[in-house]
């Protein structure tokens, strides 16, 4: 029993609060490259990940892993995520840090997931029993481009607009 559920209901709760942080992080993280606010999709995304993170931690475990080390990272990506959006609301540098941390944070979970999915599906496990092999990495190394290509275009989508030049009525 886990904080009064069994082992298997505890997975479920733990994977649906990680795949909705996903879909809502990635809904967040490109909004914020178009420089669009969606404020409900955040906060979703940070309370389901937040709790995906910390649950994570609730697991039986005998040592410290490598999903335990990520959790740990990327709770603390998610608190500087908390920072620059609740308490500086992403005036300056902080808008920089909301959006990296977003996208970092989403990372971390498909990161998490691509290993999980490895693990779990019989036909991925087959490709990479030991998650060292070809498909494992590509697959990774795919998903790492593909949030490096979001983590620039978030960056970039949360600059502020230029203001008008003086003197020139704004159209």
């Amino acid at each position: 029993m886990i904080l009064g559920m069994s082992i298997a209901t505890f997975t479920l709760v733990h994977t649906v609060l990680s795949l909705v942080g996903i879909v809502a992080g990635l809904v967040a993280a490109g909004a914020i490259a178009t420089g669009t606010r969606l404020d409900r999709w955040a906060a979703v995304f940070l309370v389901t990940t937040v709790l995906a993170n910390a649950s994570g931690f609730g697991f039986p475990f005998v040592k410290l892993l490598p999903s335990h080390v990520v959790g740990a990272l990327s709770l603390v990506v998610l608190a500087a995520v908390i920072v620059a959006d609740y308490v500086k609301h992403r005036a300056g540098a902080w808008r920089r840090t909301y959006a990296v941390g977003v996208v970092l944070a989403t990372y971390l979970n498909v990161f998490v997931l691509v290993a999980q999915l490895f693990k779990r599906i019989p036909v991925l496990f087959l490709l990479a029993p030991t998650q060292s092999e070809p498909p494992f990495a590509l697959t990774q190394g795919l998903v790492l481009v593909l949030f490096v290509w979001l983590g620039v275009a978030a960056v970039k989508g949360s600059r502020p607009a230029p203001a008008p030049a003086l003197g020139r009525p704004t159209p």
